[in-house]
């Protein structure tokens, strides 16, 4: 391994609480996985990253059920059983435990942190490194962290053609100006 973990663990967020629904405590969820029904089994515990002046800060919360009506995830959890108990949720993410070097089930896919610090090369040469993933509407975008400042990179097959994981690098195929631009952004931004 490239990188030494202080743990063997990491969070992956694997939702949002977005409203309540009815009058019996179910959350409307914003799902952000692929295998809800893994991710949200009842008795799953969920960790809740939410503002340090809420109440339920530093809280896990246990997942009873996960249903879908008209195709939208609605989340009951254990101890929230009336819509003002999960008004006290809302826009709360929820995180999960998981190894470190556990990868998505499909090829080409990568977690977050799994990203975080690889070496960005553009025709061999190291120009930066990946800062943070966005995921945004459109696509998903890699900030790269440069000597001349941050540049946001399109998660694409066309501009990022190669992740290596284990050589703790990508490869990067940016259309002419892509980094030029980016930073000319910056600079106008900051005037």
């Amino acid at each position: 391994m490239w990188w030494t973990a202080i743990s063997s663990k990491t969070k992956l967020r694997v939702g949002r609480l977005v409203k309540a629904h009815g009058l019996k405590g179910a959350i409307k969820l914003e799902l952000y996985t692929d295998s809800p029904d893994q991710r949200f089994k009842p008795g799953q515990v969920l960790e809740l990253q939410v503002p340090e002046t809420s109440e339920w800060f530093g809280k896990t919360i246990k997942v009873l059920e996960l249903r879908f009506y008209n195709q939208s995830p609605v989340l009951f959890l254990e101890g929230i059983d009336d819509r003002s108990k999960a008004e006290t949720l809302i826009k709360a993410i929820l995180l999960i435990e998981t190894d470190v070097d556990a990868l998505p089930e499909e090829p080409e896919a990568w977690y977050d942190h799994q990203l975080v610090g690889l070496k960005a090369l553009v025709g061999g040469e190291v120009v930066g490194q990946v800062a943070r993933v966005d995921h945004l509407p459109a696509q998903d975008l890699l900030a790269i962290e440069t000597s001349n400042g941050e540049v946001l990179v399109p998660f694409v097959k066309q501009i990022v053609p190669e992740v290596n994981v284990a050589l703790g690098q990508i490869t990067l195929s940016p259309p002419e100006g892509l980094f030029e631009l980016n930073l000319e952004a910056g600079v106008k931004d900051e005037n």
